[in-house]
């Protein structure tokens, strides 16, 4: 008996052994989150024991060990979790160590589980045994770009620790800002040690952000670290108007969890952040009502406090799962441990979770709601609808919510949850916040960037034109920069909402016109920020700098030599080719046969002697050219005919008189060049301005030969060297051209422009100045001021030889074959008609002589084919009147006989 008392307790703490479900958890206890997470997780681990029937009489057990900081305390402290036989590990805090004990995990199937390692590479497939309780960074990093891009800023700054979480998190944020055509212009990488020993290194990369031209900052590190940067930047002079900083979840969970000194609450003013948005419930009122209760008022409660408690809970419903379906927990050797057996740490002693696949599938099926809201993971093992708050720091650091971020719509002042049921929109439309307080306690929105250097002027390079001074030109001695291009820039500035400081540096040696494309590569070597002036916006140019909207519109246009055309005795017959003079007298002269034709047995005035009627035919025909003729038609064919006629002679005089008048004032061209085609086809040279893209474009683009380019400085040039014959052409853009029109009246354009672009001002590349000088000059352009502007400078004087119509040509017979075959069917329809017309009156007064006669020999029946002819002919010459009393006196004739 006594050795059955004796055995008891032993026997006791075996039977306790069996039905303990042992859970491990591994966090740095120190920290804020850390302290929140082990009361959330020890109060969980209560909460599921006071149900016995939820383990079937089993109980949890929570093993914690502090990592303190180390990813080496972690480490041990996980081995000697997995000596002790447990089933499931909750954390650890950070993603390096999650990325180390993942290894762990796979090798001895235990899952690990966590709600602040949220790195969005910790991969399944790479490590299959690891889960996110909470949606990953890469959603953060998505939400943050969204509220970057919701306030149209195009460049950001990262302020980020040198770990792995830090580096793969702010890599997601580059990714999601590149979708919205946005970008990280730099990032400042911070040590992820205890940031007292390194204010030094934090001050310097702050030195260096102020620098920088963006002032959009995004912070994402330690909470220790985050507040010392925020300390230092307020004494640096970053956290006044003008900057903007959003922080990630750390600085809402410091806030939320402790307080802060009134030095650091003042510092932060004015910052974004962003928390876990976790819905309003029941359970999170019941358990947030319990915290004082479960804390002892040590430390307020958190949104890492709602996850940690509900992680616990994921995994007692797994549990309750595998066992439910028959599960056991059992442990099997590794034979790959076998040969540490004996050694100081005893890893032999290590052993395989045998059921932990079957354990790790029930947890990636969980389908509940805690106190954080549903929970579910999605087939990537994302957590189902991930959702943030978006929060304003304001007064003594105190958190005010202006909206919300969901994967589902993005920005929204209503909670997501309210937005599911209705059709998934992000259209930009419906993005919308509440109003910030920003940096400085201002509620205008700060304009995201500065002039590099601490707001230095602005380098502006201006090209010293040697000709063509109307656009860009320098006042001799005085410095003075003035011209058209110069008037449209500083009028762009004064719509800027913010002054911008510059200065204009002359670029070239006055002796000649500097290169443009050599001035805008000065911008990308940092020799000038800015260019202005008559720059073209070209492709090569834009591969290297940013150009504001053009302008003025420009292309390359040809000019020509002219000459008025000499004053002959013959240039009335210029304006129709032989064929069409001949082809016209033809047509004259076929119509008025036709109409004698058709009207010559009924009509006196086409009877009478052959000499008579053949001056009549020719008088009728060439008099339809001056209008209607003299003579009256009475036949319908005929005046049929005439009516086509007439309209057929009303097009072509019209068309004769404004082609003479073309040709008796407009120049004509001294050469034969009509465009770029026949330029090309040419062997003749061709001249360009000095400095401008035009060599280039013709050698490389429409591969004229170098040979054939004359380079040309000046409108004297041009006009020299066409004058001279030097060149047959020059090629130049369309505003150099009109203001050389407006002074040398000897010369033209021709041809339409071969080329389409504009002349902007070119800046750094990604500057934002470029799109506000783009709005700028919209604005102009709407209010009329860039017409005002170019009607100063720009005013073109019209030559009194000039003329806008284009070159004379001669009418061809082409332009006119239509008429013609309308008007030659139309006259030999009616000859045939008519023709028909007089056969079946003659068969019908003849009757006789259409019959032929069978008994008739071959001589007779010629005899009388000939008759019928004569006959025939002599019907239709004869007058209508004449016919009708010849037949009338055949017929009485023929009575005569009968009786």
């Amino acid at each position: 008996m006594n050795l059955k008392w004796l055995m008891l307790p032993f026997l006791c703490f075996i039977i306790e052994a069996d039905h303990e479900v042992k859970i491990g958890a591994i966090f740095s206890f120190g920290t804020s989150n850390g302290k929140v997470a082990r009361i959330a997780m020890e109060a969980a681990v209560r909460d599921v024991n006071s149900n016995p029937s939820l383990l079937s009489g089993r109980k949890l057990a929570l093993t914690l060990h502090d990592s303190n900081y180390s990813g080496f305390l972690g480490i041990i402290g996980a081995l000697q979790f997995m000596e002790t036989d447990i089933v499931a590990v909750v954390g650890p805090q950070s993603s390096v160590m999650a990325r180390v004990l993942s290894h762990l995990v796979n090798q001895l199937h235990v899952p690990l589980l966590s709600f602040t390692a949220l790195d969005p590479t910790l991969s399944p497939l790479q490590y299959p045994y690891f889960i996110q309780t909470a949606p990953n960074d890469l959603f953060l990093m998505t939400a943050i770009a969204d509220i970057i891009s919701y306030f149209q800023y195009k460049e950001v700054v990262a302020i980020f620790s040198s770990d792995d979480q830090g580096q793969n998190t702010i890599a997601a944020l580059g990714d999601k800002l590149a979708e919205r055509r946005c970008k990280i212009s730099y990032k400042a990488i911070l040590p992820p040690d205890e940031p007292i020993s390194n204010r030094d290194l934090i001050a310097a990369e702050l030195v260096k952000v102020a620098s920088m031209e963006s002032r959009v900052i995004v912070l994402h590190t330690l909470s220790t670290t985050g507040l010392k940067v925020f300390e230092i930047a307020q004494e640096l002079g970053m956290m006044t108007s003008g900057y903007v900083w959003i922080a990630t979840p750390w600085l809402s969970s410091t806030l939320e969890s402790t307080s802060v000194s009134p030095k650091v609450a003042s510092s932060i003013q004015g910052a974004l952040t962003l928390r876990l948005h976790t819905p309003d419930s029941p359970k999170k009122r019941a358990f947030s009502s319990r915290w004082n209760e479960l804390s002892n008022g040590s430390i307020a409660l958190n949104t890492h406090g709602l996850y940690a408690y509900d992680t616990v809970w994921m995994i007692a419903y797994a549990v309750k799962e595998f066992f439910d379906h028959g599960g056991k927990i059992t442990y099997s050797n590794d034979s790959n441990l076998n040969s540490f057996a004996g050694e100081t740490m005893n890893l032999a002693a290590l052993s395989i979770f045998d059921g932990g696949n079957q354990l790790l599938s029930y947890i990636l099926k969980t389908n509940m709601t805690g106190v954080s809201g549903p929970i579910a993971f999605n087939a990537d093992r994302s957590m189902s609808r991930p959702s943030f708050d978006v929060l304003n720091v304001v007064g003594k650091g105190l958190l005010r919510q202006i909206g919300y971020w969901c994967n589902y719509s993005g920005l929204s002042v209503v909670p997501p949850e309210s937005l599911y049921a209705k059709p998934a929109n992000r259209s930009s439309s419906t993005q919308r916040l509440d109003q910030v307080i920003w940096p400085g306690k201002t509620t205008k929105r700060p304009r995201g960037w500065v002039f590099p250097e601490n707001g230095r002027p602005l380098r502006i390079g201006v090209p010293r034109r040697v000709s063509y001074r109307a656009f860009v030109s320098e006042e001799e001695g005085s410095g003075v920069v003035h011209g058209y291009c110069i008037d449209v820039f500083l009028a762009a500035l004064k719509c800027l909402p913010y002054p911008v400081p510059h200065k204009f540096i002359m670029f070239g040696d006055g002796h000649k016109n500097p290169s443009y494309s050599q001035l805008v590569n000065m911008i990308t070597a940092n020799v000038f920020d800015a260019a202005v002036g008559d720059i073209a916006i070209v492709t090569n140019r834009t591969k290297i700098s940013d150009f504001s909207q053009p302008y003025i519109d420009s292309g390359l246009v040809l000019v020509v030599r002219v000459k008025k055309i000499r004053s002959i005795a013959w240039a009335f017959l210029r304006p129709f080719t032989p064929l069409a003079w001949g082809v016209i007298a033809a047509f004259c002269l076929v119509v008025g046969t036709v109409v004698w034709i058709l009207e010559h047995k009924f009509n006196d005035e086409f009877r009478g002697p052959p000499k008579k009627q053949v001056v009549t035919i020719l008088w009728f025909s060439f008099s339809t050219i001056f209008g209607a003729p003299r003579e009256n038609t009475v036949s319908t064919l005929g005046r049929i005919v005439l009516l086509i006629w007439l309209f057929v002679m009303l097009i072509i005089t019209s068309s004769y008189t404004a082609s003479l008048t073309s040709f008796l004032t407009v120049q004509q061209l001294s050469s034969s060049i009509k465009g770029i085609e026949s330029l090309v086809t040419s062997n003749e040279a061709i001249g360009y301005q000095v400095g401008s893209f035009v060599e280039n474009y013709l050698f490389e683009e429409v591969n004229i030969a170098k040979s054939r380019l004359v380079p040309l400085g000046s409108p004297e040039e041009y006009a020299d060297a066409l004058e001279q014959g030097r060149v047959a052409a020059v090629v130049d853009e369309r505003p150099y051209v009109d203001l050389f029109l407006s002074t040398y009246c000897g010369f033209q354009k021709v041809g339409p422009e071969f080329t389409k672009s504009g002349w902007g001002f070119a800046f750094r590349r990604d500057s934002p100045l470029a799109i506000d000088m783009s709005t700028a000059i919209l604005q102009l352009s709407e209010k009329g001021e860039l017409e005002k502007i170019r009607n100063k400078w720009l005013q073109r004087k019209v030559c009194r030889e000039e003329s806008s119509a284009a070159d004379s040509e001669q009418l061809q017979l082409k332009s006119f074959w239509g008429l013609f075959l309308i008007c030659g069917v139309a006259g030999c329809f009616a000859v045939l008609v008519y023709f028909c017309s007089m056969l079946h009156q003659f068969r019908r007064h003849f009757p006789e002589l259409t019959q032929p006669s069978s008994t008739c020999s071959t001589s007779k029946t010629r005899i009388s084919r000939s008759l019928r002819l004569k006959k025939f002919l002599s019907f239709v010459d004869d007058k209508a009147e004449i016919s009708a009393n010849r037949l009338k006196r055949k017929r009485m004739e023929m009575e005569t006989n009968d009786h």
